[in-house]
């Protein structure tokens, strides 16, 4: 059985969403395109937006990483100002976005009104209340590795809809199949059918 891997990093992974990063060349598989806040260059940002537009293949996916940050050295205005064009293009390019946010989910949660494609968190790992605030807010959430170990991220998972479910690896090197099997076992379900329904959100996004 084939298993998604929402978000990684690795080119040798090609049944998921490929990390792009910046200004490199995308690959003839999924993979989502974007600035992360790291990345962020204030001298060059007309550059780093014509990259992002030029590499938009039928490929791409998703726009992202792209979101705020809160321990990155970037003034939190430019950071909003980049990732509300990015929400402009995800709008204009008819593409979900695969969301990175540390310590501003709140203001994430701000921008969403503006957003008319989906907004995946990707690698949750934050307390009950931000993950019920962003549900009711209609963001998917993409679960990875402390999955495995964390007991009160296990309880988070265990009342997340199926329907707003991903699971990635991220940078992290284990098998995407070992959280597969430890979420099914979380939601009592087999691991068929969340393989199913992961496949059923990924349409969801997909088709907006």
């Amino acid at each position: 059985m084939d298993f998604f891997d929402f978000h990684h990093h690795k080119k040798y992974i090609r049944n998921g969403v490929y990390n792009l990063d910046i200004e490199r060349i995308p690959p003839d598989f999924p993979y989502s395109i974007g600035i992360h806040p790291k990345d962020i260059d204030v001298n060059n940002l007309k550059m780093q937006f014509n990259w992002m537009r030029s590499m938009m293949f039928q490929s791409c996916f998703a726009i992202g990483e792209c979101g705020l940050d809160s321990l990155v050295p970037i003034d939190p205005k430019i950071q909003e100002e980049v990732f509300l064009r990015q929400i402009e293009i995800s709008n204009e390019v008819k593409r979900p976005m695969i969301i990175h946010c540390v310590r501003k989910f709140y203001e994430v949660i701000s921008f969403k009104k503006k957003a008319e494609q989906p907004m995946i968190i990707h690698g949750f790992n934050k307390k009950r209340q931000v993950a019920e605030d962003l549900l009711a807010n209609n963001f998917y959430l993409s679960f990875g590795k402390p999955v495995l170990y964390n007991l009160s991220l296990q309880d988070i998972l265990k009342t997340t809809p199926l329907d707003k479910i991903f699971l990635e690896t991220d940078n992290d090197d284990f098998n995407i199949e070992e959280l597969y099997l430890k979420v099914s076992e979380i939601k009592e379900i087999s691991v068929e059918r969340l393989n199913e329904q992961i496949v059923e959100n990924l349409h969801t996004i997909k088709n907006g």
